[in-house]
C-alpha cells in the first residue's frame, strides 16, 4: 500500500515524493529476544484549545498511551514521556501501525532503551491534517499538544512532570509539528527528534499552479473536501491552518489563488509559518534543549530542506545531530523509531524527579 504522507511539491512546496492513500505497510520488524509486553490505553482527551473552532473539529481527541512493561508492577515509580506526532492524511491509530507499535516500543526497551511512556495524539481534521498549528478555523492544535495533552497525561499517569523529562518527536507533518512546537515551547519539552520533517521552507508563487487550484474555489462545504484529489485536499488543510479567515464561510480560509491569480498576502501568511523563516526568532529557545535530532532518507524529496534546518542550527551553534539514511520518505520508519528515536530519548531525557 502506498503512503498517505505524500504531497505535491508543485502545489504545496512540501516536496514529498510518493502518491497517497491511507497508510503504508512497512517492513516487519524482527522479533527482539526478551521483549516484554507494553500496555496500550486508548483514551479521549478534551482540549479547550480546540473548542470553538469554525471547522467543527471535535474537541475530544483520540489518544493512544503506551505504558512500559514495568508500569503496573512499580506503582510508586514515575516515568519520562515521549509525545509522538503522526503525519498528514493518517491519524494516530494508523501511524502506530506504520511504525509497528507496540512491537517497536517493546523492542526498543528490550534492546536497552530506558522505560518511558509514549503518547500518540490524533490531530487529523476534516481536511486530513491540522499542521499542528494555531488557527480559529481548525482550533489551536499547537496548544492541544503543548498544553492540554501534557496537562492531561501528567494528571492521569505517573509521569515525571518536568520539561527535562518530556520529549517531542514526529514524522513528516509530525516532524513539522515537532519543529514548530519545539521552537515555541522549550518550557514544556526537553529534547526534539524530527523525522523527515515537511513544510520547512516558505512557499513562493513559482510553486503554485493556478489552474490546478481553480477547483478549490468551487468547494462549497467542508464535506466536499473528501471528494478532492489528495494534493488539493492538502492545500485546504494548509490554508485552514495558516491562512484562516473567520469571515469567509463555509470553509473559513483564504486560498493562495483567487480568481486565477496568486495571492501574495496569503503566501506571506504561509511563509510566516515556515520553520526556516521562523528559526531566527527562536534561537534562545532552541539553546535550551538537551538534544535535537533530524533524520531523512537519501531518496526523500524533503532531504534538502532537512539539511537546511541542520545547517541553520549549526550556524547558530545549536547542538544537533543530522543523519541521511538509505531510503525514501517512509523507508525503515518502524526500524528507525525502534532503533534511533526511542534510544535518543532514553539517553537525553532525565529520570531525575523535579
Amino acid at each position: 500500500m502506498k503512503t498517505g504522507l505524500a504531497m505535491s511539491a508543485a502545489l504545496l512546496g512540501l516536496c514529498l515524493t510518493a502518491p497517497a492513500q491511507a497508510q503504508v505497510d512497512t517492513k516487519k520488524l524482527a522479533a527482539v529476544p526478551g521483549a516484554r509486553a507494553v500496555t496500550v490505553d486508548r483514551i479521549k482527551v478534551r482540549s479547550a484549545a480546540i473548542e470553538g473552532n469554525l471547522e467543527g473539529e471535535s474537541i475530544d481527541r483520540d489518544v493512544l498511551v503506551v505504558l512500559p512493561p514495568g508500569y503496573a508492577a512499580n506503582p510508586t515509580r514515575r516515568y519520562r514521556v515521549l509525545y509522538a506526532l503522526h503525519g498528514y492524511s493518517i491519524g494516530a491509530e494508523q501511524w502506530t501501525k506504520e511504525i509497528q507499535v507496540p512491537q517497536a516500543i517493546e523492542g526498543a526497551f528490550a534492546k536497552g532503551a530506558g522505560e518511558m511512556i509514549v503518547v500518540f495524539p490524533d490531530s487529523k481534521t476534516v481536511h486530513n491534517g491540522s499542521m499542528y498549528s494555531s488557527s480559529v478555523t481548525t482550533g489551536d492544535f499547537e496548544a492541544f499538544i503543548a498544553r492540554d495533552l501534557v496537562a492531561y497525561v501528567d494528571a492521569n499517569y505517573r509521569t515525571i512532570a518536568d520539561r527535562r523529562s518530556r520529549g517531542l518527536a514526529g514524522h513528516s507533518m509530525g516532524g513539522y509539528g515537532t519543529t514548530r512546537i519545539g521552537f515555541k515551547h522549550p518550557d514544556v519539552f526537553g529534547a526534539l527528534y524530527m523525522m523527515s520533517p515537511c513544510c520547512l521552507s516558505p512557499r513562493n508563487a513559482a510553486t503554485i499552479d493556478p489552474a490546478a487550484m481553480a477547483a478549490l474555489e468551487n468547494v462549497k462545504t467542508p464535506a466536499d473536501s473528501a471528494k478532492l484529489p489528495f494534493m488539493l485536499r492538502a492545500t485546504l488543510a494548509s490554508a485552514a491552518a495558516w491562512s484562516p479567515n473567520p469571515t469567509r464561510a463555509p470553509l473559513y480560509l483564504d486560498l493562495p489563488v483567487k480568481d486565477g491569480k496568486v495571492q501574495p498576502d496569503v503566501l506571506a501568511r504561509w511563509a510566516a509559518n515556515a520553520p526556516l523563516a521562523m528559526l531566527d526568532q527562536y534561537v534562545g529557545n532552541l539553546r535550551r534543549y538537551a538534544a535535537i535530532a533530524i533524520d531523512v532518507g537519501d531518496r526523500d524529496g524533503l532531504k534538502d530542506d532537512a539539511a537546511k534546518l541542520h545547517a541553520a542550527l549549526d550556524r547558530y551553534g545549536i547542538a544537533n545531530s543530522f543523519q541521511i539514511y538509505s531510503g525514501d520518505h517512509v523507508s525503515h520508519v518502524a526500524e528507525r523509531f525502534q532503533d534511533h528515536v526511542m534510544p535518543f530519548f532514553s539517553k537525553h531525557l532525565t529520570e531525575t524527579q523535579p
